[in-house]
């Protein structure tokens, strides 16, 4: 039987194991200690970040990265995106050449601008670009675990590598779809956030749901701008990696980033948001990377840049928002 790792006991690192755990495949979730490794094999729970959710019998749970990768058919690696390059430069020596390797970490490095896949090649560049795939959709983990169906995408810049981890890691009630626009679907990963973080400011200063889909509407816009400035195919950005997330994550109180911009609104300072969340909201550190691009390559993205600025540069969100609505009218395409 093909072996699935996957590495990092993420929300949704642990979700992708129990799921693909419980169709009885093989799995393994590899973690970063033993210390942390006996504690979830002894619990068969990962407390911090699923409480109350049991882990299958089927589920091997370990820290010996020097044991199971080299074993491992697909590596597949649900990190926060600004650890995603140590963790990679840790592992890499393990790594065969045939191995697939997908990032479902959804960012851009924030020093280096970088894509996840992008990082994953530069640190083990004998692995075949081939072979390297993203995996990106609207997947809040409480309710897939919770039985409720959703749709992904797997892209790859490889037609057969797409649909060989497709075929693994499809799921009863994850209905997995192929792409060949890896650029585009990581795009959307990441930007989708930014937009999520403005929604959830909407949502916090009750600002009503002409103004969210307004946000939702010209994120859209601004993403398929970046993108595109990066050669990404316009189709994606319609597709379940752009709409179908960007929908998810600005629309559900269960999303990170919407959450953060609800204590934006709220005046809670930056650091004290950091601090009381267990998970990474994935939009703070890509809206420095993508502000740091965008000036670079002269593109114009008002939101993300409304977001930065709410976030590094303490200005307020209702003079963020009076900017965005006093800007020199221009046309819609």
């Amino acid at each position: 039987m093909d072996q699935i790792t996957i590495v990092g006991s993420t929300t949704w690192g642990t979700t992708l194991a129990i799921i693909n755990s419980m169709e009885g495949k093989d799995v393994v979730l590899l973690v970063r200690t033993e210390k942390e490794s006996d504690m979830l094999n002894k619990n068969r729970e990962n407390k911090r970040f699923l409480p109350g959710i049991f882990l299958p019998e089927k589920l091997k749970i370990s820290s010996d990265t020097q044991n199971f990768i080299p074993r491992t058919t697909l590596l597949l690696i649900a990190v926060p995106s600004q650890t995603l390059r140590q963790n990679v430069r840790a592992m890499s020596t393990y790594i065969s050449d045939s191995t697939i390797v997908v990032s479902a970490s959804k960012g851009l490095e924030a020093s280096s601008g970088m894509r996840m896949t992008e990082i994953i090649k530069e640190e083990v560049p004998t692995l075949s670009s081939d072979n390297i795939c993203a995996l990106s959709g609207p997947n809040l983990s409480d309710e897939i675990l919770a039985g409720k169906p959703s749709s992904s995408v797997i892209a790859s810049n490889n037609a057969s590598t797409a649909k060989y981890a497709q075929s693994l890691l499809n799921c009863s009630y994850l209905r997995l779809y192929t792409n060949l626009d890896l650029t585009g679907v990581e795009i959307c990963g990441a930007l989708k956030n930014i937009t999520a973080i403005a929604a959830g400011i909407c949502d916090g200063l009750d600002l009503g749901d002409n103004a969210k889909a307004s946000i939702i509407t010209r994120g859209l816009a601004e993403m398929a701008r970046f993108g595109h400035s990066l050669g990404a195919e316009p189709s994606t950005f319609s597709g379940l990696a752009g709409m179908g997330d960007l929908i998810a994550t600005c629309s559900s109180g269960l999303s990170r980033n919407n959450k953060v911009g609800r204590m934006l609104a709220k005046n809670i300072p930056l650091e004290e948001i950091k601090r009381n969340m267990d998970n990474v909201a994935e939009g703070i550190e890509t809206t420095k990377a993508v502000v740091a691009m965008s000036n670079k390559l002269n593109i114009d993205l008002p939101i993300a840049n409304a977001v930065y600025n709410i976030l590094f540069d303490e200005v307020s969100v209702e003079n963020a928002g009076a900017e965005l609505m006093g800007r020199t009218l221009t046309s819609e395409n």
